[in-house]
């Protein structure tokens, strides 16, 4: 039966079936086919039992009827963008995108046509598309105002495959920032709760009090070397615990390690950052609240800091930015099907190449690179309950840009 862009089917609850918890009975359906797709349908209220909502856990007895409404997906929502795609790597599985800045990167308001996930359905037909329309393919984002690589996934196993990398924290992303004044530390970890500004719904910022620094201090002499780590904590007045909203007040758990790559006098450093977690905004708001905002990134500061800019020559070519200068510039996963890591990496991009040279910074590779190797590594299990939320953590919650 189908109504109001739902199909409704109906499950039988048999012997075999009968004591099982529903959304394992649900993931070997052959509409549903998986845990994730049957925990959406679950969470959405969509699996009833004599009109009550089930929970994951509810074990249906014999000769129950099981009434779940499956969405209708709106293929001809997303409208087909003609935008020229970098696209360095693709195979049946998924493929690789070099994202300039300006695009964003699936619909939301303000953006419902213009978008990378537009210009993916007119580049190719071969997306997972799973329950989510809006977002086919894709397993994580990276700001608008942000260049750099996104890996997206061509089918459900694949998508699966990559976002529990993401979910498990052994992906490898690695991100360079042209930032003002130079860091206290040549490299070191930084630690806070993130959610949504109370006063400016477009800026996210840390839990009051969670902010946390390890610094790693360089005490090598004429006579010795060595590195001494100095934690910088704000003591907390209240329990902070991670949270899946980031309209939650104790925000979400995020961690950044970074390293000072160079330095330039007029007060600009070259930065290399990894990611430990993947929250909206959480390299910019890290860097801001340390104290160096990224140039360009007025959100969080970065005009206050151009105006004491010492070189006039470089602050005009800062000013004549129209992004900030964060780039994705590694991106590292094991492959779904073969197996074997891949590590993406991406040159600075043209905009930004001026800057990079008047400062004399690195150029790193001009080309695309992507390293190979075989490891041995357990497949993640696609039985592990993973969920739309667990995706959410890496796409981020919507904010306006």
């Amino acid at each position: 039966m189908v109504e109001n862009n739902f199909e409704r089917i109906v499950i039988e609850v048999t012997a075999e079936l009968a004591g099982e918890r529903i959304d394992r009975i649900l993931s070997r359906h052959p509409r549903i086919e998986t845990r994730s797709q049957a925990s959406r349908l679950l969470q959405a209220g969509r699996v009833r039992l004599d009109g009550k909502a089930l929970k994951p856990s509810f074990q249906p007895q014999l000769g129950d009827s099981i009434d779940i409404d499956i969405p209708i997906i709106q293929k001809n929502v997303l409208v087909p963008y003609e935008f020229p795609l970098d696209i360095p790597y693709e195979d049946d599985d998924l493929l690789i995108v070099n994202k300039p800045a300006g695009l964003v990167v699936h619909p939301a308001c303000g953006h419902l046509q213009d978008t990378l996930v537009n210009a993916l359905i007119h580049y190719t037909k071969d997306l997972s598309l799973g329950f989510n329309e809006q977002r086919p393919g894709l397993v994580h984002r990276i700001d608008k105002g942000t260049s750099g690589l996104l890996v997206i996934a061509k089918n459900e196993r694949a998508q699966r495959h990559l976002a529990l990398q993401f979910q498990n924290k052994t992906t490898h992303r690695i991100y360079r920032a042209l930032v003002f004044g130079f860091l206290k530390s040549p490299s070191g970890t930084i630690q806070s709760h993130l959610r949504r500004h109370p006063d400016d719904r477009k800026r996210v910022a840390s839990v009051p009090q969670s902010f946390t620094t390890e610094e790693n201090i360089d005490t090598s002499s004429g006579t010795s070397s060595g590195i001494k780590t100095r934690k910088i904590t704000s003591p907390t007045s209240f329990n902070v615990t991670e949270s899946t909203s980031e309209d939650s007040p104790s925000g979400k758990l995020a961690i950044t390690h970074y390293q000072v790559l160079q330095t330039h006098p007029a007060g600009l450093s070259l930065v290399e950052l990894k990611l430990e977690t993947g929250r909206t905004h959480q390299i910019r708001v890290h860097l801001s609240e340390l104290g160096h905002p990224i140039i360009g990134d007025e959100t969080y500061g970065a005009s206050k800091r151009l105006k004491n800019l010492k070189s006039v020559s470089l602050r005009k070519e800062i000013e004549q930015l129209q992004r900030f200068a964060l780039h994705a510039a590694e991106l590292g996963f094991i492959h779904p099907t073969t197996q074997l890591r891949h590590v993406f990496k991406a040159p600075w991009p043209e905009d930004l190449m001026a800057i990079i040279k008047h400062c004399n910074f690195s150029l790193f590779n001009s080309d695309h690179i992507c390293q190979t190797e075989k490891i041995q590594t357990e497949t993640p299990s696609l039985s592990t309950d993973f969920s739309s939320e667990d995706l959410e953590g890496e796409l981020g919650d919507e904010i306006d840009e």
